[in-house]
């Protein structure tokens, strides 16, 4: 029930019953304050039979009156406590959604440092296995040219045994400057 209803409720519960306790009680005693005071006394006379009617009416009326505030005090009450039951239950709903968001962001903030020392891990790794393969082919490349050493000395040495056994020695053998300006004018002897 909201509170323009409640409102309604309790005016047209008001506008109902016609004369109510109050009123009857407020017309007694402007029945006794407009009564005629006896002479030489501070006494007044009033009709005894209208002002019992009206205070009999006023009693009968009061245990219904009564019944209808305490039921509009009850209906107050479960409003009240059913607007600080749906206020509690969203109060909770925005704290649990608060810390969901509060772990959501911690989450986020430990995957970032899970893949940051990832990152880390995997960068030193491929800079020692880098490091590692180039000191392998240094090595392999070494013992290659120490082979290919030994393979140019025994080429060498076998040459100089076939040109020590051929009898004329081969004609001296141009420079690189004397053999790029003879073959550019080959031409010219034939």
């Amino acid at each position: 029930m909201t509170t323009s209803e409640f409102s309604e409720t309790a005016e047209q519960l008001q506008a109902s019953s016609q004369p109510d306790a109050e009123t009857l009680i407020r017309q007694a005693l402007d029945l006794v304050n407009s009564a005629k005071a006896m002479p030489l006394s501070a006494s007044v006379l009033v009709s005894r039979d209208e002002l019992v009617a009206l205070l009999s009416e006023a009693l009968e009326k009061l245990p219904d009156e009564l019944r209808q505030a305490r039921w509009l005090l009850r209906e107050r009450d479960e409003f009240l406590a059913e607007r600080a039951r749906e206020a509690e239950a969203l109060m909770e709903e925005v704290r649990a959604q608060a810390e969901r968001m509060v772990s959501r962001t911690d989450i986020v903030r430990q995957a970032n440092k899970v893949a940051q020392r990832i990152l880390d891990d995997a960068n030193e790794d491929a800079r020692r296995l880098r490091h590692e393969t180039e000191d392998y082919c240094d090595q392999r490349l070494a013992s290659m040219e120490i082979v290919l050493d030994r393979v140019m000395r025994t080429v060498h040495a076998g040459r100089q045994k076939l040109q020590a056994s051929s009898s004329p020695p081969p004609p001296p053998r141009p420079s690189a400057a004397e053999e790029a300006t003879e073959g550019f004018f080959d031409q010219d002897m034939a």
